[in-house]
């Protein structure tokens, strides 16, 4: 069963060998073998490619948080019960690491130097069995379901912002209302492809007021860039255009009006069998300032 499982999660027999420390000819072979118990094919293969049947894909799925929690119970009979150890492996979306995670990291590998860290930046949501992860750190809206989630980081300040230049040619907005009708960089999700959205306060709560799309992106430097440039208004973090607004390159609009996002959490599958590693980094990151 593991060795189906690691051919599918890896998507071939060769690099499914390479993680199992197996021949690809003992791979094969042992698929085969457990396809004639069952009597169910469970791979389709061609020379260039090895893809799940509907039968294969049902059975990965439901085999994979068994596998998940057997390789989580035996990486940690390698390690002592009280040792922060092996390796610990966390996906985040790209802005974490420049507001707070760089830091944190840094802090947790001089104060766990047997750790290895894999830090992966990745703003798309993350399947936490199939991934290979401990922990994800995301938004709300990109948790996975029943998972546990801790808030993790600082409170996020949004801002639009523009250049003078493109004020000085479409006019300043002086009501979130008037975004409408002005050009608008847009952050967009990387697997979805949807929008990020322009959230306002008003005197019936929070709303969403979006302009017209010209440009849509999935990296907050390059949409600064973009804003630089005079193509329309930005709807970013205010932490990473603060130095663009310091040195008056881009302008802050509706500072009253931008309402703050929730802090990021750490999201993981189950406390049963928790890493000693991943506990004290969600220890480390609750104990620390501003978190």
């Amino acid at each position: 069963m593991s060795v189906f499982v690691e051919v599918a999660r890896a998507r071939g027999f060769r690099a499914a060998a390479s993680a199992l420390n197996l021949g690809a000819g003992s791979v094969s072979e042992a698929v085969q073998r457990f396809e004639y118990r069952l009597g169910v094919r469970l791979f389709e293969r061609s020379t260039r490619s090895v893809a799940l049947t509907a039968a294969g894909q049902r059975l990965y799925e439901q085999s994979l948080p068994a596998i998940a929690d057997l390789e989580s119970a035996v990486r940690e009979l390698k390690d002592s019960k009280d040792a922060v150890s092996g390796n610990l492996r966390l996906s985040a979306p790209r802005t974490a690491g420049r507001f707070f995670l760089d830091k944190l990291i840094e802090d947790y590998a001089l104060k766990f130097p047997d750790v290895k860290i894999e830090l992966i930046y990745d703003d798309s949501k993350v399947d936490l069995v199939a991934s290979g992860v401990d922990a994800a750190i995301r938004s709300a809206t990109m948790l996975e379901q029943d998972s546990h989630a801790i808030p993790i980081g600082p409170h996020l300040d949004m801002a639009v912002v523009a250049s003078p230049e493109y004020l000085r040619r479409s006019g300043k907005p002086s009501l979130p209302e008037e975004v409408l009708s002005h050009d608008g960089i847009c952050f967009a999700f990387d697997q979805t492809g949807q929008l990020a959205p322009w959230n306002f306060t008003s005197k019936q709560g929070v709303v969403t007021i979006m302009p017209k799309p010209r440009i849509v992106a999935n990296d907050l430097q390059s949409m600064l860039g973009f804003a630089q440039a005079g193509l329309g208004l930005a709807y970013v973090y205010a932490e990473s255009a603060k130095d663009l607004i310091a040195d008056a390159r881009l302008i802050h609009l509706f500072k009253r009006e931008t309402p703050s996002l929730p802090r990021y959490s750490i999201n993981y599958r189950s406390k049963r069998l928790m890493p000693a590693r991943l506990r004290e980094f969600i220890d480390l990151a609750k104990a620390s300032k501003g978190m």
